[in-house]
């Protein structure tokens, strides 16, 4: 399907206004009362779960293999999660996938 500029550009205009609607219902008219705690305690959870749901199509549906499972991926996925709950570090859970990734896509 194709679009017009002046589609594509309502389309834009109508994601920010939406975006921004959310955000404002959010800040703008709870930002000065004070969340109940039930709320408090998952909002803390979002960024936990924001990670591993971007993360997750890459590695079991990757689009540089035509969504295909690659062993690369998998085996750098489970390092980190490996080593980060072993070493209580996502950090250095990060930097061991990472370099397992770079190492066994040399290899293979």
């Amino acid at each position: 399907m194709s679009y017009t500029d002046a589609q594509i550009w309502g389309i834009i205009a109508l994601l920010g206004v939406g975006t921004f609607l959310i955000r404002f219902s959010f800040l703008g008219l709870v930002g000065d009362r004070e969340l109940p705690e039930w709320l408090l305690r998952h909002l803390r959870y979002t960024a936990v779960a924001i990670l591993p749901a971007m993360v997750a199509p890459l590695i079991l549906w990757p689009e540089a293999n035509d969504g295909d499972p690659d062993p690369a991926r998998l085996a750098a996925a489970a390092v980190t999660i490996g080593v980060g709950i072993v070493l209580k570090n996502p950090i250095l859970g990060i930097v061991a996938g990472f370099g397992t990734f770079m190492g066994l896509g040399a290899l293979l």
